[in-house]
């Protein structure tokens, strides 16, 4: 089959020829015409099987077809709406929109944070066709009016997974409602998770379905191996694997931004060209890294799971997972960089002790064990078992080292009791000014308990004269002294007074 076969137009053959690309993929040889028809659609595809290609050509097909009504004097109206999780991955769509719509008269446009708003803004007032964008910065500007959506066409949510698991599910809703009722919607998702389902069942219309790969499962062109090693030695071992190799484009996963930083910096030490990516770094670093490790100015890009989606690099040949992720569908996605459109690819993981169960995890989703290979040199200590990892939880589940476990006590066993010795007394401070010992306030940092020498008082610093404890307001008088007895006038629905006394 070939691309000549689904019915696109000239223009866009010709953009795909330029592009280097003769053979459709399984997901755009049953997108592109389903698409095509006009109806909704399902698409259930991995990163890395030509989804963008499969929606942006038959959608620019679509609207180059329609008719529209503009004039010099007229503004072009908003007629496709693509929505992404990430920037990248808004800013890799906008890329395919324009390159494979170079021969056609539409205009395109990408919206996402953490950039100036004001070259967006003029750029949508000269009008435009289509805008791909995020979800928060879309909203920014249909609240500052400088954007139009009630003539779009057609609706694209991509990795609509993704956008559900970072929470966008309110934004997205608050954007359908400033669409037309009337509109081709396209919903392309990795998995089927019941959040999916029940979104498509909202938004979508008597759907085409289409699934090219099963929910969760690793790209078969992908070569999967696992290195055990220390945890301290996962660096040399790294730096060891790139220069034996020779390898020229790796693309690295940590789980931390510190982590990411500090290996970038430690590769750059040993002779090794790196760069971070993460959420700290601004949207013009991480563009610029992203475009100096496709050039290969740079050897290793270094990146948390922010990259693990939305990152579009031809022909990537390794991916490393430095350190698992916490989460084993993020493994999926993290090697599925490599082995795009077919290209093989390899993805290596530097496995330590403490990383064994989230590694059985991510073999029990992909349903596969992946073959472990121990680099001469590298071996594992046998003597050093599982550790705390540095957020205070090792990766096996288990407790902190150095804290006492808990025995459990049988069910019928009788209370634990105390003598008069062992009761536990207040926490005194030192005494203030007014011969008064503070005792500090469990429930509400700004009460101070006092022992006085009639008996434990309250004032309240810096004086206000209510607070909310339990849900019960609870009036006090600023900068005096209430003592025990004068608690007999609390009115009864306020009567959790005494709980600041531990009564």
């Amino acid at each position: 089959m070939s691309f000549n076969t689904l019915g696109l137009k000239a223009e866009l053959l010709r953009a795909i020829k330029a592009q280097g690309y003769t053979t459709p993929t399984p997901v755009q040889a049953q997108a592109i015409p389903a698409i095509l028809k006009g109806g909704d659609m399902l698409a259930g595809a991995q990163t890395g099987t030509g989804k963008t290609a499969a929606f942006t050509l038959p959608m620019l097909q679509r609207l180059s077809e329609a008719s529209t009504e503009t004039t010099s004097k007229r503004k072009r109206p908003v007629r496709a709406l693509v929505l992404t999780p990430t920037r990248e991955l808004a800013a890799q769509v906008a890329e395919s929109t324009q390159n494979y719509g170079q021969h056609l008269s539409l205009k395109s446009t990408v919206v996402f944070g953490g950039v100036n708003i004001k070259p967006q803004i003029d750029k949508l007032r000269q009008g435009v066709d289509i805008i791909v964008a995020t979800p928060g910065r879309l909203l920014d500007h249909a609240t500052q009016k400088t954007v139009d959506l009630s003539q779009v066409e057609i609706l694209v949510l991509d990795e609509a997974d993704r956008m559900l698991d970072m929470g966008f599910i309110n934004d997205i809703k608050k954007i359908l409602a400033l669409l037309p009722a009337k509109r081709q919607n396209l919903l392309f998702s990795a998995t089927y998770s019941s959040e999916i389902k029940r979104l498509a069942q909202q938004l979508l219309h008597e759907p085409t379905l289409i699934e090219v790969a099963r929910q969760n499962t690793a790209t078969e062109t992908v070569t999967q191996l696992v290195h055990p090693v220390d945890r301290a030695r996962k660096r040399e071992l790294l730096t060891h694997i790139i220069k034996a190799g020779e390898w020229k484009q790796v693309l690295v996963f940590t789980r931390t931004k510190h982590s990411a930083n500090r290996l970038s910096k430690q590769l750059e030490e040993s002779g090794i060209t790196a760069t971070a990516i993460h959420g700290n770094k601004s949207q013009a670093q991480r563009t610029k890294a992203l475009k100096s490790f496709k050039a290969n100015d740079i050897r290793v890009m270094v990146a948390t799971d922010i990259a693990a989606r939305g990152l579009d690099i031809d022909q990537l040949p390794h991916v490393v997972n430095f350190e698992l992720p916490n989460v084993a569908e993020d493994y999926v996605h993290r090697i599925g960089r490599t082995g795009r459109a077919g290209n093989e690819g390899e993805a290596v993981s530097l496995v330590c002790v403490d990383e064994l169960k989230l590694l059985s995890g991510i073999e029990k989703l992909i349903n596969r064990e992946i073959s472990k290979e121990i680099i001469a040199g590298f071996a594992p200590d046998p003597s050093i078992k599982a550790e705390a990892i540095p957020n205070g939880r090792n990766n096996t589940g288990g407790k902190q080292q150095g804290r006492r476990p808990t025995q459990a006590r049988p069910r019928n066993a009788a209370p634990k009791q105390r003598n008069q010795s062992q009761r536990k007394q207040p926490q005194r401070g030192k005494n203030d000014n007014s011969g008064r010992s503070r005792v500090s306030s469990p429930s509400d940092k700004n009460v101070q308990i006092y022992q006085a020498s009639d008996g434990l008082g309250i004032q309240v610093d810096p004086p206000r004269t209510s607070s909310e404890v339990n849900g019960n307001s609870i009036h006090y008088q600023p900068k005096e002294t209430r003592r025990p007895e004068q608690r007999k006038s609390v009115n009864k629905k306020t009567r959790e007074v005494p709980s600041l006394f531990g009564g």
